[in-house]
C-alpha cells in the first residue's frame, strides 16, 4: 500500500522550518499541493522572515507544487484569507496540519500574564482559527483531515511550561470535540504529540539526542494521520522513529453514600477510587455519566 496525496490541497502552519517544513516537503513529494504557512518569527513569536518562501522553493525544485503564506494563525481574518487563496488557486482544501507555535518558558511564579496569554493565543486559538477557516469547506466537500499538535507537556505536564502545557492540553480537547462533530462529513481529526529536535527545542536536548530526534522521524506518523484511511480522534506520540498511542482513561470509581459521602470518606476510599482495574477510554464526555450510573448500579 502506498499513501499518496494526489489531487489534495494541504495547508501546513508553521512550515518554515522544523517539523512543519518536513511535513510540507513530504506531502508535496507524495503529490499534494501545499500551502506553506509561516509568519517567519523566532520561537518567541518575534520578528519575521521569508522562511515559508524558502520551503516553497525547495518544493518547486523537487518538482512539487506549493505557495507561501505569511498569515498569522492568531488572526482569524488572515486564516480565512489563506484558505480563500488556496481555494481560488487549487479549488479547495482537504488537509490542515496545525503546527505553528511559540515558546515563552518560565516558572509560573515568574511568568508574565501576557506571556501566558500569548502562548495560548498562538497555539490554542491559532489552531481553532485555522481549523474554523477550513471547516465549511471540509463540510461542503464531505472530506477533511485535520492534525492538531499537542505535546507531552500538555498531556503530562512539564516544569516551566504552564502556558504551553495549558494550550497543548486544550488543543487535545478541541480535537476530540471536532472529531465528534466532523464525523458525519468524513472530517477526521487527530492529535500528534511530537518529540523532535527543532528550533523550538534547541538547547533542551543534549546534542546527541537532538540528532536522534530529527523531525523527519515524526513526519511518517503525521502524514498517516491526515491520509484518506486515517483513524480519527486519536492522540499519537511520535519521536526518534517510535510511534505511540496515548489515552485519557477513567476508572470505575467508588459509590459513596451517607457518612461516607464526605471528604473523609473520599480519603478512606482513595486507593479504590484510583485503582485502574476496569478503567475505560471514553469516546465522548457523556460516557462519564454512563460510567457513574454503572457504578451506582454495582455493574
Amino acid at each position: 500500500m502506498s499513501i499518496r496525496f494526489d489531487d489534495r490541497v494541504a495547508i501546513v502552519t508553521g512550515a518554515g522550518g522544523g517539523l512543519g517544513r518536513h511535513y510540507a516537503l513530504e506531502l508535496a513529494r507524495r503529490g499534494a499541493r501545499v500551502v506553506v504557512n509561516d509568519l517567519g518569527g523566532d520561537r518567541r513569536g518575534q520578528g519575521a522572515s521569508d522562511a515559508a518562501l524558502a520551503v516553497v522553493e525547495e518544493i518547486h525544485a523537487a518538482g512539487g507544487t506549493a505557495m507561501a503564506n505569511g498569515g498569522n494563525v492568531a488572526d482569524y481574518d488572515q486564516m480565512v484569507d489563506m484558505v480563500a487563496r488556496a481555494t481560488e488557486a487549487w479549488g479547495g482544501v482537504h488537509i490542515l496540519i496545525n503546527n505553528a507555535g511559540v515558546l515563552r518558558d518560565k516558572t509560573f511564579a515568574k511568568m508574565d500574564p501576557a506571556d501566558f496569554a500569548f502562548v495560548v493565543q498562538v497555539h490554542l486559538l491559532g489552531s481553532a482559527y485555522a481549523t474554523k477557516a477550513c471547516w465549511d469547506t471540509f463540510r461542503a466537500q464531505n472530506y477533511g483531515r485535520v492534525l492538531m499538535t499537542s505535546s507531552s507537556s500538555g498531556l503530562f505536564g512539564n516544569f516551566g511550561q504552564a502556558n504551553y502545557g495549558a494550550a497543548k492540553l486544550g488543543i487535545a480537547g478541541l480535537a476530540r470535540t471536532l472529531h465528534l462533530e466532523g464525523a458525519k462529513n468524513d472530517i477526521r481529526v487527530n492529535t500528534i504529540a511530537p518529540t523532535a529536535g527543532t528550533r523550538m527545542t534547541e538547547g533542551l536536548f543534549p546534542e546527541a539526542a537532538f540528532a536522534a530526534f530529527a523531525p523527519e522521524k515524526v513526519a511518517p506518523a503525521a502524514l498517516y494521520l491526515v491520509s484518506e484511511d486515517a483513524p480519527s480522534g486519536q492522540i499519537v506520540g511520535a519521536g526518534a522513529g517510535v510511534v505511540q498511542a496515548s489515552y485519557i482513561t477513567l476508572t470505575p470509581g467508588v459509590a459513596l453514600a451517607g457518612e461516607d459521602l464526605s471528604p473523609e470518606g473520599v480519603a478512606c476510599a482513595w486507593a479504590a477510587i484510583a485503582d485502574r482495574t476496569g478503567e475505560i477510554v471514553p469516546s465522548s464526555g457523556a460516557e462519564q455519566a454512563m460510567a457513574i450510573a454503572r457504578t451506582l448500579q454495582g455493574g
